[in-house]
């Protein structure tokens, strides 16, 4: 059981990078900085989402795929995919829809980065101890 501490806390430490890595003040700015990750190669821009990897790697170490494991993989999937599209919209394509414009103005409090190294770890140590 302690190993599986070990294993939250290093999940812990790869959210609070990817929050690092990708902070700003706006939902605009953080696609800014993504962006300039895809810029340079879809390969960095996927290396800039540890905790993906390792919640896989965990998964496969522990051998567990169970609905907790699937909702954690499926939800940062869809994460990165959604980013992926936000990017290609805004920055290659050009065309973004006025509503979409004004939501990516919105002021994001500083907390709101936090959010993944608060629950992809309780969501983990659940899926490992059950």
């Amino acid at each position: 059981m302690e190993n599986v501490f070990v294993w939250i806390f290093i999940l812990i430490g790869l959210e609070l990078f990817e929050a690092f890595l990708q902070r700003a003040d706006t939902l605009f700015g953080v696609l800014q900085k993504l962006y300039r990750y895809y810029e340079k190669s879809i390969f960095l821009f996927f290396l800039v989402h540890p905790g993906f990897y390792f919640v896989l790697f965990a998964a496969l170490y522990y051998n567990v795929l169970n609905a907790t494991i699937i909702f954690i993989i499926a939800f940062k999937v869809f994460d990165i995919f959604y980013k992926i599209e936000l990017i290609k919209q805004i920055f290659i394509q050009k065309k973004i829809s006025d509503e979409m414009a004004a939501m990516l103005r919105w002021e994001m409090p500083s907390w709101f980065f936090l959010i993944g190294a608060c629950v992809y770890p309780l969501l983990l140590f659940y899926a490992l101890s059950v």
